[in-house]
């Protein structure tokens, strides 16, 4: 009987603390880090250490790791800064740790410059800012010009030349096509309400002082040439320089630009389409760099910007024509200097056609609905010249 009763009160107390509540042990929030964003004066001939500071808020007992890498946006890697990819840690006790970035000095007038240092990975911490907008102040006063305009790097730290053009000897068949007539029957004036006729003759496109000379002339009519790669020389991302001298006058429409290579399967503008360069004669001193996208005509969209010469207009002297071109961001460039950026968030929700592959047009229209008509002011012949093509990518 006894061991009866006793067995009972074994039973009864074990099922008395199983029914109590178990106390949690509390938990330690995990302390946050976040990453400043910064400036420094680019400085000339030689490079300069930059300091991204980070810093962390709580307590913590366990080291914080995190990896860290560094994103183009104006600011090129190689060019304007040497890349990171590389894991950091703060130990426990530290609150704040330096990203350490080299910064590339030149003697080069340039805009501001912008790339991006961005923290990912995080281990033992709370993300509370994770990316960095690391800004490049430039000190220099001119512009280094040659003799006949500016020369941008032949080669890049870091880059590969995929692919170049330099118009040494004779148009290389195998790189460009033309384009001929007018645009009839499908787009009569080339969509544009142009008056030229583009042919395939000498007279309209030739090599003189290894550049590559695009000529108007005017007859009984307006000629041409239109050149393109498609079906032969694609391009997409990286960086494209035309060095490029543009003609000027009323009615004179010099292009250097992108197509899409799947216009034929879903039309324009849903290829898109990147003018590297565009200029109206009446206007020799504006150019201008433009994404066209969205809709099918009239409901088509663009977006782009312009580059202004003070003194001089852009037939005077060559000037080197650029895009730096990554996943969803184009910048346009003229001598080096970024005077206009776009990406995804720039099209307001319309497809971004940009990531594609693309082909290069080249051409001087006369007349047109942007340009007007040349008048008895225009002269007659007028001349693109470009002295090169040059497409880098990143090695």
């Amino acid at each position: 009987m006894k061991m009866k009763i006793l067995y009972f009160f074994l039973f009864l107390v074990f099922i008395l603390n199983g029914c109590k509540e178990s106390t949690p042990e509390p938990e330690i929030p995990l302390p946050k880090i976040r990453i400043s964003d910064t400036y420094m004066i680019e400085g000339d001939n030689g490079n300069s250490m930059l300091s991204v500071d980070v810093t962390v808020s709580g307590e913590f007992d366990k080291p914080i790791s995190f990896q860290v890498t560094t994103i183009d946006k104006s600011a090129l890697a190689y060019f304007d800064y040497l890349p990171l990819d590389e894991t950091m840690q703060i130990d426990a006790g530290q609150s704040a740790a330096q990203i350490m970035v080299e910064i590339i000095g030149d003697e080069m007038k340039e805009a501001p410059e912008i790339f991006k240092v961005r923290m990912s990975n995080i281990v033992n911490a709370e993300i509370e800012k994770s990316t960095a907008d690391v800004t490049i102040a430039n000190s220099d006063e001119e512009i280094s010009y040659a003799a006949d305009g500016y020369i941008s790097a032949s080669s890049m730290e870091g880059w590969d030349l995929v692919f170049q053009d330099e118009f040494t000897d004779a148009i290389n068949p195998a790189t460009w096509t033309y384009e001929l007539g007018d645009g009839c029957p499908n787009l009569c004036g080339w969509g544009n309400n142009e008056l030229q006729i583009y042919t395939d003759q000498p007279e309209n496109s030739f090599i003189r002082d290894n550049k590559l000379v695009i000529q108007a002339n005017k007859d009984n009519g307006f000629t041409s040439a239109r050149m393109i790669t498609k079906d032969k020389q694609t391009f997409n991302f990286g960086r494209l320089d035309i060095r490029a001298k543009l003609p000027k006058g009323q009615g004179i429409w010099p292009a250097i630009w992108l197509l899409g290579t799947n216009i034929d399967n879903v039309g324009w503008p849903a290829c898109g389409e990147i003018d590297i360069v565009e200029l109206v004669g009446h206007q020799p001193s504006n150019a201008h760099g433009t994404v066209h996208f969205g809709p099918a005509f009239p409901n088509n969209k663009s977006t782009g910007g312009t580059y202004r010469l003070s003194d001089e207009d852009f037939s005077d002297r060559f000037h080197v024509f650029s895009i730096v071109w990554s996943f969803d961001y184009i910048g346009f460039m003229i001598d080096d200097i970024i005077y206009k950026e776009v990406d995804r968030a720039a099209l307001n929700g319309e497809n971004y056609p940009f990531n594609n592959p693309f082909f290069m047009i080249l051409n001087v229209a006369t007349g047109g609905n942007w340009p007007g008509a040349p008048d008895e002011t225009t002269e007659f012949p007028t001349t693109m010249e470009l002295d090169y093509i040059r497409h880098f990518q990143r090695k």
